[in-house]
């Protein structure tokens, strides 16, 4: 193939069904539609994704969350549920590279969709299954929503200052973790049918996405009986790594590595610091970590927040503010490298977001369509790409099928 294949993405010759609601699935539609990928979403007629309407949003305006799980996507109706919808699921399929879905475990075997069904019908198909618990054990069956994920899986547990019950990220971050292993997943298997021509499953499960991420928490435990709690803006025994007071603001400083620790300490103007047996090695920072957080501190305070990062970067040590939506708009980095772009949407015109990642010099990704309307793509896929006989697709209309 040529170079020119693929100005859409590199995955531009590919095509997902994408199936469920909510985030899990859908993310890692957005994953792969932002790479290239056709992404056909299939909706219930007359109801749609509840991420039509979940978000933030001004009263009576559609969602602000949509247009961004909804962006590179087609979207059709059709009722899973009727005998017709399965039928015509299924010839999408025979037409498709992955079927993506997000249901309870049991529900596409139930409407006669399972792997054994669909990959009788196209071999070379991979379907992505993203769930609470996998496909698998005892408790595949239970429903489980990411926030069940975060919370089986360890994060919740030692998100928040210890002062305070279990906390939670802000987002929804065990969805999207699942939805990002899941997309891994995908491409992993897409290799294996470059070489063999044959497809297979891939299960992502959300408490094991989230489990993933747990660094050592569970050798951790296995080896000293350890047992990781939630340790607020530190992470116990590394250090200096925290947020810090400065007089006009707050700045974060990550200086926890011998040779970045003793550059701190040239920009505090007290170089002895990095030779002090209490702070001399990784260990003994850690020993002291209380004691070497004030002491930054106290230098931190007496500075402005810039006055900070300026002398942070001049001597190579990480440090950044924690920034919200308007500190990411107003930064020159951000816009040096198109993090944020403003897109065309039919309802809300220009609108901006974030953008695709990461970049590859080749092939880059792009955001290429709004969000669509709920059915908007149903004469482009069913009449065109499936070459549905227009009698039968009024019919399934008129039956409230499509």
């Amino acid at each position: 193939m040529n170079p020119s294949d693929f100005q859409n993405g590199p995955l531009s010759d590919l095509r997902v069904i994408e199936m469920g609601t909510l985030l899990a699935g859908p993310f890692c539609g957005q994953v792969l539609g932002d790479m290239g990928a056709e992404v056909i979403k299939v909706e219930p007629p007359n109801q749609g994704d509840p991420m039509r309407v979940w978000g933030r949003q001004k009263q009576g305006e559609p969602s602000l969350w949509w247009p961004v799980v909804g962006r590179n996507k087609k979207a059709v109706t059709l009722d899973l549920r009727q005998p017709a919808g399965q039928e015509v699921l299924r010839e999408l399929v025979a037409k498709a590279d992955f079927l993506l879905e997000n249901f309870r475990p049991g529900t596409l075997e139930k409407w006669g969709l399972g792997w054994e069904q669909i990959s009788a019908i196209n071999p070379r198909l991979i379907m992505i299954r993203v769930s609470g618990f996998g496909q698998t054990g005892p408790y595949s069956r239970q429903a489980g929503f990411g926030a069940i994920g975060e919370a089986m899986g360890g994060l919740r547990y030692v998100v928040g200052d210890p002062s305070t019950p279990p906390s939670r990220m802000g987002i929804s971050i065990g969805d999207s973790l699942a939805a990002t292993f899941a997309a891994v997943g995908a491409l992993s298997a897409l290799h294996y049918r470059e070489k063999t021509g044959r497809g297979q499953v891939v299960d992502s499960a959300i408490y094991e996405a989230v489990l993933n991420m747990m660094e050592s928490l569970i050798t951790e435990y296995d080896k000293t009986g350890y047992v990781r709690e939630r340790t607020g803006a530190i992470l116990p025994n590394v250090a200096p790594s925290n947020v810090y007071p400065t007089n006009d603001g707050l700045v974060l400083i990550a200086a926890n590595q011998d040779t970045v620790f003793g550059r701190l300490c040239e920009a505090m103007g007290q170089p002895g610091l990095a030779s002090d047996a209490r702070y001399v090695s990784h260990q003994a920072r850690g020993t002291h970590q209380q004691q070497l957080d004030d002491l930054i501190g106290a230098w931190t305070s007496t500075l402005t927040t810039r006055a900070v990062l300026d002398l942070m970067d001049t001597h190579g040590v990480p440090a950044g503010q924690i920034y919200r939506a308007p500190e990411m708009l107003a930064d020159p980095h951000f816009a040096a490298r198109n993090a944020i772009v403003t897109t065309q949407h039919p309802h809300f015109g220009e609108l901006k977001m974030q953008n695709v990642a990461p970049k590859l010099s080749e092939t880059p990704g792009s955001i290429r369509s709004a969000s669509p309307g709920l059915g908007q793509h149903n004469d482009d896929v069913f009449l065109r790409l499936l070459g549905m006989d227009p009698e039968r697709y009024r019919q399934l209309c008129a039956d409230k099928v499509i």
